[in-house]
């Protein structure tokens, strides 16, 4: 495969694994104003520092965000949607005044979607290609 300069190094692996995560508000609720959503971005992004993940990008709307994370492998995907959930659920409730359903910010469902450069037809091809021994 070609080379990537955005191989990761771990103690035993060499990754490069992106998630693109969607979070709802309980019920589509439209409780995000631009204050909250920069807020929010900093909050999420300080949770996936603590986790050894880097936000790659952040945007949002009034009743969901989109975020897409780099993570490592020793990090899963459910371990850190609930971090960035919760905690981003207390500080910004504690921060802005946001109305809320019973004080549950999120719905409890998430959509999470795998990213990454290579098509799965060209990893398919790649791996069906290798060099077989006889």
């Amino acid at each position: 495969m070609s080379e990537n300069n955005d191989l990761r190094h771990g103690r035993s692996c060499i990754y490069n694994l992106q998630v693109h995560l969607v979070f709802v508000t309980k019920y589509r609720r439209k409780v995000f104003t631009n204050d909250a959503l920069e807020d929010m971005e900093a909050i999420m992004r300080s949770v996936c520092g603590t986790m050894g993940c880097e936000l790659v990008e952040f945007n949002g709307e009034t009743d969901h965000v989109h975020l897409l994370v780099s993570y490592p492998p020793k990090v899963a995907v459910s371990t850190l949607v609930n971090m960035l959930k919760g905690v981003s659920s207390r500080r910004l409730r504690q921060r802005h005044d946001l109305q809320t359903h019973r004080n549950h910010l999120w719905s409890p469902s998430y959509y999470a979607a795998s990213s990454g450069g290579a098509t799965l037809e060209t990893l398919k091809q790649y791996i069906q290609n290798q060099n077989r021994p006889q």
